[in-house]
């Protein structure tokens, strides 16, 4: 497969700067780590693979053995990238060695990952129908198991986020609902519905704001007003 990498300067139109190809499947997610110079990227072809963009090649790669449907770094310097399969397995990889460093086995398919701000706390939704919240500062410990009545993951790559300070988590269900749980005490704040009449696939949260975008599979996207 073929990953491009544009870069889009303010006031004036992106530039396409460089074409990575080495995948043999679909790329599911990509971040840069560290610095603007390098990419790791996840796929389906159950490789991680990390590309010098100066050089314009890949630099390593890591088998995990599963395909990837998700990945974050969870430092500034990128020493270390979380994975999330379809094996049901998040992997912590060391991208200074080739080594494995962890894996926590959760009870369904890993469709997405998220990390807070502060980079403390991990957020993999789960095919099972649940959220994971794990802190990376206790060893990887499980703190938080979110479920909800209704809530339904909608597909294999299904994406989940954090709100910017962490409280509150949001994720699309299959009925074409937006669900806001509280992090620590796994009740709903609120649930959005009647604009999407399909599954909702991903949403994300404003950085700034307390807005929630989402899409779903009819081709809609919605912009969810003041939390």
């Amino acid at each position: 497969m073929i990953l491009s990498y544009f870069i889009a300067l303010v006031g004036q139109p992106s530039t396409h700067k460089h074409t990575l190809t080495g995948h043999s499947d679909k790329v599911m997610a990509a971040k840069f780590i560290g610095e603007a110079t390098k990419v790791v990227t996840g796929s389906y072809d159950r490789t991680l693979k990390i590309w010098d963009l100066r050089g314009r090649a890949c630099q390593h790669t890591k088998f995990a053995g599963s395909s990837c449907n998700d990945l974050v770094t969870s430092d500034g310097s990128g020493s270390t990238v979380i994975s999330g399969h379809f094996d049901k397995k998040i992997r912590f990889w060391d991208t200074r060695t080739e080594s494995l460093e962890n894996v926590v086995e959760l009870n369904g398919k890993i469709t997405s990952l998220d990390i807070s701000k502060d980079g403390r706390f991990l957020l993999a939704c789960v095919r099972d129908d649940t959220l994971r919240i794990i802190d990376l500062r206790k060893t990887n410990t499980l703190l938080h198991t979110l479920s909800e009545d209704g809530l339904k993951i909608s597909c294999d790559w299904a994406r989940a986020v954090f709100s910017s300070d962490a409280k509150q988590v949001a994720v699309g269900s299959s009925d074409g609902s937006v669900f806001v749980l509280e992090t620590t005490t796994n009740k709903v704040e609120v649930v959005l519905k009647d604009e999407h009449k399909a599954a909702v696939t991903a949403v994300a949260w404003h950085p700034y704001a307390n807005f929630i975008a989402s899409v779903g599979r009819n081709r809609q996207a919605v912009v969810w007003g003041d939390m």
